[in-house]
């Protein structure tokens, strides 16, 4: 397990400054690429910054650490800059589906990467795919989450303090803390909308499994093909257990029951026009694939979901 995950991510602990994903930081970002989608890597440090997103210099930080951990904007290969990515251009752009960034659909969106993809974000791929526990406390996580860390860098120093800040900011992303005096730290975590988290007594979590009401069917499969495409390849069939409780499935990320996963795979073949279906013919549940462009399926599945 370890060695297959260290092979699709980069193991990354730190970047946000401590201050999880709020409502408008990913609009904030995309907002600043100019007409050709660049985005010079001097908008988040120079003098201006602070003024420009509105918020202070760790904030600035923190607004490019989730941009790029939810692949809205994306390093250029000459690492002078920023580019802005396709599906930034598709959820903030001008005519974007999400240009207020106020539809859940979004925040789900946000929480595929961050848990589903683990880019930049290793500890929200752990808890939502590695951790077992279904209620825990901090104290209870921490060890876990030195331990995996520990194995996932063989001979590389990671302090506690870290790691206790990183999962810190995970948590209070999906259950925040009583808000504080400042409006900006106060605001909601755009994550803590989607319920898959919740503080049921001081400093113990549990995680809320069951169906999703603001997770549309079409995202579902936007996530099942982005998993299918990115972990099997090769592969023209899925199982069901695949894709309710595999590492980094969509069953698995959204926190979905049994029932709810089937209903959803029973909807892929109208949802996708056949591309996807599911099939249960003799004890055997499978979704099958013909042969398409998962991209050009991948954002008209995007596009559906915020219809």
């Amino acid at each position: 397990m370890i060695g297959a995950l260290q092979e699709k991510i980069e193991a990354h602990f730190s970047g946000h400054e401590t201050f999880p994903l709020r409502q408008m930081w990913l609009k904030k970002a995309v907002d600043r690429a100019d007409t050709d989608g660049r985005l010079a890597k001097e908008v988040f440090s120079d003098e201006r910054a602070i003024a420009d997103f509105g918020v202070g210099r760790n904030m600035v930080s923190s607004i490019r650490h989730w941009a790029l951990a939810c692949d809205v904007i994306a390093e250029d290969d000459s690492r002078r800059h920023f580019n802005l990515t396709p599906v930034g251009e598709q959820l903030f752009g001008a005519r974007g589906l999400d240009p207020y960034s106020e539809s859940p659909v979004t925040a789900w969106y946000a929480h595929w990467c961050l848990a589903g993809r683990g880019m930049r974000s290793t500890t929200w791929y752990w808890l939502f795919n590695i951790f077992s526990a279904q209620a825990f406390s901090r104290e209870d996580a921490l060890p876990a989450l030195t331990a995996f860390a520990m194995a996932l860098n063989p001979g590389r120093k990671l302090s506690n303090a870290t790691l206790g800040r990183d999962l810190d900011t995970c948590l209070r992303g999906y259950a925040p803390r009583a808000a504080s005096a400042s409006v900006e730290e106060s605001a909601e975590s755009m994550l803590a909308e989607l319920g898959l988290l919740q503080e049921e007594r001081k400093g113990i979590f549990t995680f809320r499994r069951g169906p999703k009401s603001t997770l549309p069917d079409s995202l579902f499969a936007w996530a099942l093909l982005d998993y299918w495409t990115r972990n099997r390849r090769a592969e023209s069939s899925l199982t069901f257990e695949t894709a309710a409780y595999a590492q980094g499935s969509p069953g698995r990320v959204f926190k979905l029951d049994e029932e709810s996963v089937a209903e959803r795979l029973f909807a892929l073949a109208d949802l996708t026009n056949g591309k996807l279906r599911w099939s249960d013919t003799s004890g055997l549940r499978q979704v099958y694939r013909s042969d398409f462009d998962p991209q050009l399926l991948m954002n008209n599945l995007l596009r559906d979901s915020y219809a």
